[in-house]
């Protein structure tokens, strides 16, 4: 199964990838997420990428009461 399904949302600052995948293994460990490489720091937003829309949509329904 690929990775087909991608979501972007704002997080600004350095450090996006660790903060990211911090997070996520407290609060979406069920969920498998690609990210990229690398995020510039003066970029306000990232893409992840994730296998189902019902990822996608478990994840966007998480994110909207944090702040990166």
């Amino acid at each position: 199964m690929n990775f087909s399904y991608s979501y972007t949302f704002p997080i600004a600052g350095p450090n996006k990838i660790p903060r990211f995948k911090k997070w996520a293994a407290e609060h979406a460990p069920e969920i498998e997420v690609s990210l990229p490489p690398q995020v510039p720091v003066k970029s306000n937003a990232m893409t992840i990428r994730v296998k189902s829309p019902e990822d996608r949509n478990v994840l966007v329904d998480r994110m909207k009461k944090i702040e990166f």
